[in-house]
This record gives structure tokens, sequence and C-alpha cells, in this order.
């Protein structure tokens, strides 16, 4: 949203920062008596009352100059470890956050695990976004009839580039070893809470807050000439630099296909391919010890009452230590994660996203797109997820009723949720592409 941050600040919301209006989760943990622990990423205000101390974690860490997953990882087994010494809060309940930077450009490794990829990606986005494709279906992560969004070229294509281009851009993707060194850290907090004997007593989430990157930064106006003069003045991009410290790098829209495949765009929309993402749930109360798949609808506003629900603390109701809150949307995870119910939402939950002036709505089964131009139709269009996920085929002049509907229900949001819109913007003002 920083984009956007100076078009009107007096939109709540639109501040820049974590207002007052709402009850986060460390804060209401942290008043039932929790030892609250965070290390990591935080993009949620800079000044003294918006830092995370200010809204409800007992300790925390900020970025040094190290590899920052490493780092951040080491830091918050400090503070687990700090917990048993801690002087109020030795028996009390942990909440532990671990907000990774990774693997959000610019792109960098340590070599030695960058190396076990050399070549993987030498086949091109196209290869890897089928394999992953036919990966998923095999998993069962996806059905076997699922049709994928058409590929829709942003970049100059894999078969259009020159040898040494190629070499380059696949390159990129080595890089992407960030997420296994993440994966690796991960590991070292499990291990942690093996050998202390808390894994069967805690609750864990992991999930991505996105779809992939598909940001051609060098491309966006008002900023791009910016970065490649910096990146050229302080960077080192050639090839075989790739991923160290001092080199700069993103991979761009064609690998981000594959990785949102089967959904349609990336990050920055609100089509699926911007907000479908990964979550994993380790929940020791589970009735059956056996991993299992849900395709349950769910959003990240359900994360705070699944957490207080399966910590037994009530969640606040319209106050929070003097101070007035807005109610919480989002609904408990547990019943349906303990099998006592089919969905998490039923039919009738409207949902709405609203990112860059790009805007959807969901009720059930049927989802409400509006994407502007150049990269949309800057119409509404409507989609059956259950049988198409990958948005492809828009029913709009077949079931005129309920995208009327659908609109509607976004306007509702839009009253109720403050959004701002393009038509709120000052006379002559120009948007930054992205």
């Amino acid at each position: 949203m920083s984009k956007y941050m100076n078009l009107n600040v007096s939109c709540p919301g639109y501040e820049g920062y974590l207002n007052d209006q709402v009850a986060v989760l460390p804060e209401i943990l942290q008043d039932a008596g929790y030892y609250t622990i965070m290390s990591g990423k935080w993009h949620l205000g800079l000044t003294m009352d918006g830092t995370p101390y200010a809204r409800g974690f007992d300790r925390f860490t900020f970025p040094e100059d190290f590899y920052s997953s490493d780092y951040y990882t080491t830091r918050l087994i400090d503070f687990l470890k700090g917990h048993k010494t801690d002087a109020k809060k030795s028996d009390a309940p942990f909440f532990a956050f671990l907000p990774f930077t990774a693997p959000h450009w610019p792109l960098q490794a340590p070599a030695e695990v960058v190396k076990q990829y050399n070549g993987i990606y030498d086949e091109g986005p196209d290869v890897l976004r089928e394999k992953r494709l036919e990966n998923q279906v095999k998993l069962g992560l996806l059905p076997a009839d699922v049709e994928p969004h058409p590929v829709v070229a942003e970049t100059k294509e894999w078969l259009e580039m020159q040898q040494d281009e190629r070499k380059w851009s696949a390159k990129t993707m080595e890089v992407f070893a960030m997420v296994d060194r993440m994966d690796y850290n991960i590991g070292r907090v499990i291990k942690y809470l093996e050998e202390t004997g808390e894994i069967d007593n805690t609750f864990i989430l992991f999930m991505s807050d996105n779809g992939a990157e598909g940001a051609v930064r060098e491309a966006i106006p008002m900023t791009g000439e910016v970065i490649k003069k910096s990146i050229h003045k302080h960077y080192n991009n050639d090839l075989e630099k790739l991923g160290n410290g001092d080199s700069f790098v993103w991979y761009g829209p064609p690998w981000a296909r594959a990785s949102t495949a089967p959904s349609a765009m990336h990050k920055g929309y609100v089509t699926e391919g911007g907000i479908r993402c990964p979550a994993i749930i380790h929940y020791p109360e589970l009735s059956t010890n056996t991993a299992r798949i849900t395709r349950a609808f769910t959003t990240v506003m359900d994360i705070l009452p699944t957490i207080l629900d399966s910590a037994g603390v009530p969640q606040p109701n319209g106050k929070f230590c003097g101070r007035e809150v807005v109610p919480i949307k989002g609904k408990s995870w547990i019943p349906h994660l303990l099998g006592k119910a089919a969905k998490v939402h039923d039919e009738e939950t409207v949902t709405g996203w609203e990112l860059f002036f790009n805007q959807a709505v969901r009720k059930g089964k049927y989802k409400a797109v509006f994407t502007p131009k150049p990269k949309g139709p800057e119409k509404w269009q409507l989609f059956d997820l259950e049988k198409d996920m990958g948005e492809v085929h828009g029913l709009a002049s077949e079931k005129p009723e309920v995208l009327d509907e659908l609109v509607k229900h976004w306007i509702i949001y839009v009253v109720e949720f403050g959004v701002f819109l393009k038509e709120d913007l000052e006379p002559n003002y120009v948007l930054p592409k992205q």
C-alpha cells in the first residue's frame, strides 16, 4: 500500500500503521497472561506507539547485519529459552511470532544452499509450471481435472530469450533457495520444541501472506529508473554474483506464474493468484494423527479467533483495555479441524478484497472480480470457484442476477470498511502503474 499512502492519510486503515481501532492477537494474549515474543519483519508502524512492544509483545527484535532468516530464528529460540527464566512469566504459556523477510526480494541466499539448485530451472518457467501442476495433482492439492489460468505474457518469454538471458533468469530462481534456508530455520524451531517437550502442546501455523511476487521492479513508473540507477551504483548483479549480499535481484512474472498456477495472476491482485496462499497447521488436539488436506474457504481474518479458541481466551467484545475496538470478523477453524463442521464459512458468508483498486467479493462458491486496465477488462467478472479455480470461464452474462447480488455486497463492504476507491482520488491525479 505504500504507493498510495499519500492519497488520503485521514482514511482509517490507510495511515500506514496499525491503528488503535483493532485489538491485535499479541496484546489479547498478553492481557490473558501469555509470554509473547516476536522476531522478524514489522511493517505496522515506526513510531514508539507503533512498535511491537506497544502492540503486545514482551520481547522482540529487528534485523541486524546478518542473514535475516538465520538471525530471526536464532533470536526467537533465544527468547523461547528465556521464557523459563522470566521472573514474571516462567510458568505462563507462550505466543511466538516469526515473520521472515524471505522470500521477498532482493533474492539472496548462502552460496552453499544456492549451489544445490544449479541447473534445476534451466528448462524455463513454463516447464516448471507444468511440473508443479502435475505434482500438486499427485499430492492431492489440486483436483485431477483442474484447468489452469492461461499464461499471459508480461515480459519477454523464455523462447524469445538469448542463451545468456536464460542463464541469468534461471539463476534468479536458483537464488530462490532462500526458501530452502527458511525451511531449514523453521526446522530449527520445531527441533527446539521437540527437545523441550513442547511440540505436542503447541499450535503451529505456517502460511504465506500473498501470492508470488510478479512485479517487474525496474519497469514501475516513478521508481523504476531510481531502482536501476541504485542497483548499478551499489550492487553487483553479474551472473556469478547473483544471490550474494551485494546483489539485488527478483525473478519476475514468468516464474511467478509457475508458482501461483493454476490461479490467475500474482501478488498485487485480488484474483486467486494474489490471495490464495498455502497454510500448514500442526494442532495436537486433532482427533487423528493422519495428515489431511482441506479445501475449505478461509481467510486471514480467521486466524485470530482460531488461536483464541484453541487457547481458551475470549474475544474482545467492543472494548479492549479501555478503548473501543471494531468487531472481530473471522471465524474459528477449530470445529472444522476437529471434523465437527464440514466448512469454516457457510454459503451466506460474504468476504471482500481491495488492493491498488483491484476489487473482489465472494459469497459461497461465487466470486466477482474487478481488475482495472491494462491488466483486466475494467468491468466486473463472475467465476464459480468450485468448478473454475483458475478463473478462466466468466459467468457474468449467464448469471447476471448472481453478479448483481455480489456487486451490491461489494458496495456494503466499501461502506462498512471505509474502502478508498479510485473515484475518491483528487482530480487529475495520475496513478503509478503496477
